[in-house]
């Protein structure tokens, strides 16, 4: 299966956290593609955060979506993500946003991801990996429904040799 998964880090050494999970996923498809790293306004959740770096992963996999979403749980894990407070900083963030062409909406799993439209940190790195998977007219949409989403600044590429 054609996954999609969406990376986040906005405390520690962000770019290292992001790098170690892309280690991690290389060990399930050592060819997978990452898009360029973007940052990013924290959205929701308390507003002393400090800003996010953001990447989207594209993989192939034999993994279930719950299977992909339970080793999600552990990368953040291994990254010292503590669940405290919804949209609240965390050093790892690891999201299931697409899983070829499935539906699923399960307590614990949703996919697609029921956020990627709202968030332009998801759109613009998915964009570069896949234009065909972004409706084109995202930051017009954005911009009248949702400006803060647009705070995207691109970084570049990671390494996570």
């Amino acid at each position: 299966m054609l996954a999609y998964l969406g990376l986040g880090s906005n405390l520690g050494d962000r770019m290292a956290h992001l790098a170690g999970a892309l280690r991690a996923l290389r060990e399930v498809d050592p060819a997978l593609m990452v898009s360029p790293v973007y940052e990013s306004a924290p959205l929701g959740g308390p507003g002393d955060q400090d800003r996010y770096l953001n990447c989207v992963v594209q993989m192939v996999t034999t993994l279930s979506p719950h299977e992909l979403l339970d080793l999600a749980h552990r990368i953040e894990e291994a990254a010292g993500r503590v669940r405290t407070v919804r949209f609240g900083p965390r050093t790892l963030d690891v999201d299931v946003l697409l899983v070829d062409d499935l539906r699923i909406d399960d307590p614990d799993l949703v996919v697609p991801h029921p956020r990627i439209q709202e968030r332009g940190f998801v759109l613009a790195p998915l964009a570069d990996l896949d234009p065909s998977l972004v409706p084109g007219d995202w930051r017009e949409r954005l911009a009248e429904s949702d400006p803060a989403s647009l705070d995207l600044r691109l970084l570049g590429s990671i390494s996570d040799s």
